[in-house]
């Protein structure tokens, strides 16, 4: 099981958790970007993307039998950062879809480039299995 941590006196946070306490067998899932499991990007639309990033996510979690309620850390490293910002709405369409809630401890990150030319997006997850 998990808990987000929130000190008593800050302000709410908006898409994310300050801090989270979880205990438990611990899985760490490399970047993923979005591209499908024959690493080939099907398309160069940032949503399409993270949706394809998340999905690869979901499933290397399956690989533990671990779900997305079970991510506790998401590091976010996208290429545009006004691309991200505008397309937020978006992105958290996708992510309530896909992950669920917003008891994750995330960080996102603006970067010149990625290894992969056309990803403009890599996510990378720590998750823990509830003991």
């Amino acid at each position: 099981m998990k808990r987000r941590l929130q000190p008593p006196d800050w302000s709410e946070p908006r898409g994310y958790a300050n801090g989270v306490t979880a205990a438990g067998p611990q899985i760490f899932v490399a970047g993923q970007i979005g591209w499908n499991a024959a690493c080939a990007f099907e398309s160069d639309d940032l949503v399409a993307q993270v949706r394809q990033a998340l999905a690869n996510v979901v499933a290397v979690l399956g690989e533990a039998g671990a779900r997305p309620e079970h991510i506790v850390r998401m590091t976010w490293y996208v290429t545009d950062k006004r691309e991200y910002l505008t397309r937020a709405r978006e992105i958290g369409r996708v992510y309530r879809e896909l992950i669920g809630d917003y008891t994750v401890a995330m960080s996102a990150v603006q970067v010149a480039a990625l290894m992969e030319d056309r990803a403009k997006v890599e996510i990378e997850v720590t998750a823990c299995l509830p003991s």
